[in-house]
């Protein structure tokens, strides 16, 4: 009872984005694709379908607003002027209301991406994308399930004791992390797996006790290190016994102390990491891949950031594993299959197509729906819960589903509906923007495509002008104390002027306790511009194609590292020389 829609081509097709204007190629192995799952061909490029797919997510942007129905202070990703209705978790996820009453009776006669988007602006939206029935005392995160003790983390699962860090799987008692999974006493870390006690560095995997280092593996007690593998006590790469070890990292330690002897030390090891070889990608144990930031992985193309896919497309930011037969799937995971242009799904589902928000449990053969939670054959839902057979909010008899279901794909083949800049959207695609709660610089498409607010006008997004919030400040970064010993519990008190941008923040007092058991000091940046800095050293998600840098090597390789790039790029067989 699926739609009978003709896909399936031998050959490569080249046509252009109806988006961007450019040229792209569908390749036989994307029709085989698009004719198992029924769905016509994209006719936007798969760049244009991820930065689509980023607009209806805000991971970062949080307000201070009230819950619509119990009227208390809470926090928000959508804004006091936003026009939606908006439900604090504990009221959303509550039986407090039922989203049935909400339903529409499809019309033919409209679009019906004009449909759904009024029964998006009706219906309530939960102020957080948590899996809120999994927390514990950890109000202050968003995109979380699981978390335990935790304070403004974004985008994580299973973590506990964890302050100011991103995209996490499986961390404790950490700080000031970026993707990051099965580790624990990190601080100012990006991609480490399966490590402890890691500070300053990135790309670390088994290790214990490192700092300062870049591309380790199964290492102890290692200061300033790159491209080592199985080593111990070693500083600048330069072997020690643990006892002269031991004395020098005692001497390099006292520059942690400070936050100028700290940046004295990450400009001399980003020097040092310029000057030796790179892989051309990130990742291990992949059959036949090609992106960035790719593990445990077979037959998955053009994808970034992702762990445990396989026969997948266009993915980016699947940092739980198990995902099947999927393309442009963007963030998530956890038993995943036939998934089609999705963002923020997972947790078991399967045969699910242009969803953002559904998981738990039986979600099957879902389209269209909107942080809908363990449902089956449902079809332009928002909020809906252990239900199947339901339509715009409205459920029916299995038989009439599946009739009416067909009628609204015809319908939307024959009367598409077409935005203000001309974009057609048919069935196949996913939301147009029009149907997205949030301005694009409230957005993660802002962070993976930046963009000025007048080009944001021009292409027909909103925009939101920001404002600083209106907190006095009592203490500028820069006067900061010098090192954790000439810290009191009276800097709790302090409202601090960060010295990058001019936001106000606060310490809490589980920070202080972090950075004084490792006589680390304080920040005079916000969290905020911290977690941008540690983005900036994550490769992007695109690719160019280069050549090996090692002379005589003739080897070409497609990698996330520009061509203007400082970093020495080598391909897999000469850096596994070079390294091993």
């Amino acid at each position: 009872m699926e739609a009978q829609t003709k896909v399936h081509s031998t050959s490569s097709v080249s046509t252009t984005c109806q988006n961007c204007k450019k040229d792209f190629t569908i390749e036989p192995e994307d029709f085989n694709f698009y004719e198992k799952i029924k769905v016509p061909p994209p006719t936007f490029c798969p760049e244009c379908r991820f930065q689509r797919r980023l607009m209806f997510r805000n991971e970062r942007s949080l307000y201070r607003i009230k819950c619509d129905l119990c009227k208390k202070s809470i926090l928000s990703t959508f804004s006091k002027d936003s026009s939606r209705t908006i439900y604090c978790q504990s009221c959303w996820w509550s039986d407090k209301w039922n989203p049935l009453n909400y339903g529409l009776e499809y019309n033919s006669k409209k679009p019906f991406f004009e449909q759904l988007g009024y029964l998006l602006h009706k219906i309530p939206l939960v102020a957080l994308g948590n899996n809120y029935p999994t927390l514990v005392n950890s109000e202050y995160v968003n995109e979380t399930g699981y978390a335990k003790n935790c304070y403004l983390i974004f985008d994580a699962d299973y973590c506990e004791n964890v302050l100011y860090s991103s995209r996490l799987s499986l961390i404790k008692d950490s700080m000031d992390v970026l993707n990051c999974r099965e580790s624990e006493l990190c601080y100012e870390s990006v991609n480490c797996r399966k490590s402890s006690r890691i500070f300053f560095s990135e790309d670390i995997s088994d290790c214990v006790n490192v700092f300062f280092s870049k591309n380790l593996a199964g290492c102890m007690d290692c200061f300033g290190c790159v491209n080592l593998r199985n080593k111990n006590c070693h500083i600048w790469n330069k072997p020690y016994s643990r006892e002269k070890y031991n004395k020098k990292l005692e001497i390099l330690k006292q520059e942690i102390l400070t936050r100028e002897g700290i940046e004295r030390l990450r400009a001399k090891t980003l020097g040092v990491w310029c000057s030796v070889p790179h892989k051309f990608m990130h990742g291990f144990q992949n059959v036949n891949v090609s992106g960035d930031y790719i593990y445990e992985s077979r037959n998955t193309k053009n994808s970034f950031q992702v762990r445990g896919t396989e026969d997948s497309k266009f993915c980016q930011l699947i940092k739980d594993g198990g995902v099947k037969n999927a393309y442009d799937y963007t963030i998530w995971g956890n038993n995943a299959e036939l998934v089609y242009e999705c963002m923020n799904v997972g947790m078991g589902i399967h045969n699910t197509r242009f969803c953002y928000v559904c998981a738990l449990g039986n979600t099957l053969d879902v389209e269209y729906c909107v942080w809908c939670l363990d449902v089956m054959n449902t079809f332009g839902c928002s909020g809906v819960r252990n239900k199947k057979y339901c339509i715009l909010n409205r459920q029916y008899k299995e038989e009439k589903f599946y009739s009416l279901r067909l009628q609204i794909i015809k319908d939307m083949e024959k009367n598409p509906y077409v935005d203000k800049r001309g974009r057609v959207h048919g069935y196949g695609e996913f939301f147009p923007y029009d149907l997205s709660p949030y301005r694009y610089n409230e957005t993660d498409a802002q962070v993976y495509f930046p963009i000025s607010k007048e080009d944001a006008i021009s292409a027909g997004w909103k925009w939101r002008n920001q404002t600083l919030p209106e907190y006095k400040t009592t203490m500028d970064g820069n006067r900061l104390p010098i090192t954790t010993n000439e810290v009191t519990n009276e800097i709790l008190r302090e409202i601090i002027a960060c010295v990058s941008c001019g936001k106000a923040y606060r310490f809490t007092p589980s920070e202080l306790v972090f950075l004084r058991r490792f006589r680390l000091p304080l920040s005079d940046k916000c969290f905020e511009c911290r977690y941008k800095r540690r983005f900036e050293r994550l490769n992007p998600l695109k690719l160019w194609h280069r050549h090996c840098m090692k002379p005589g090597c003739l080897n070409e390789f497609e990698t996330s590292y520009a061509p203007d790039r400082p970093e020495i790029v080598y391909c897999e067989r000469c850096y596994n020389q070079e390294v091993y």
